[in-house]
């Protein structure tokens, strides 16, 4: 392949990660398919882009969602055609969430993970949750499941709010 081929192929991959930006999570619209870490490479060639993807967890029910909005935004943006790989090994990670992600979970009112490395991993009632609404670490967990099975429900015992908790796995 001649340089500016490879350029082009360049330039393409570099415009296709940027449109992935905004490409948001049908479960939680405050964060990218890039902020969850849900693209695992991008590669460019002479049949078009292929976008290999890693699903939050086996059968979870936004993934062909999130595949056809992937191939929607990149045909829309000009850069098709496009192919979505599903590659799940290794398995997603709360770790894979980008710090800007977490910043936006806490913003969007959900308190973020922990990372993995830092706590043990599956732990359903995480010690010192912080209520991402008032900052208080008095907080209760109501129920193991949340809006979906990656969230658990909480209240905060300060300001009384329920919020949701993205569990670290």
């Amino acid at each position: 392949m001649g340089g500016a081929e490879v350029r082009g192929h360049e330039a393409t991959i570099s415009e296709a990660w940027q449109v992935l930006d905004g490409v948001l999570d049908p479960e939680v619209p405050a964060l990218s398919v890039r902020d969850l870490g849900l693209v695992r490479d991008i590669v460019a060639g002479e049949a078009g882009l292929q976008v290999v993807l890693t699903p939050i967890y086996n059968g979870c029910p936004a993934t062909e969602v999130i595949g056809q909005a992937v191939t929607d935004a990149l045909v829309d943006a000009g850069l098709g055609p496009v192919q979505v790989t599903w590659q799940r090994a290794p398995a997603w990670t709360t770790d894979w969430i980008s710090d800007e992600g977490r910043r936006k979970l806490h913003a969007y009112g959900i308190a973020p993970p922990g990372r993995c490395a830092d706590e043990q991993p599956m732990r359903l009632h995480p010690r010192d949750l912080e209520c991402p609404r008032c900052g208080s670490a008095q907080t209760e967990r109501l129920s193991r499941f949340g809006s979906t099975a990656c969230k658990a429900l909480y209240r905060c015992l300060a300001c009384r709010e329920p919020f949701e908790h993205f569990k670290p796995i």
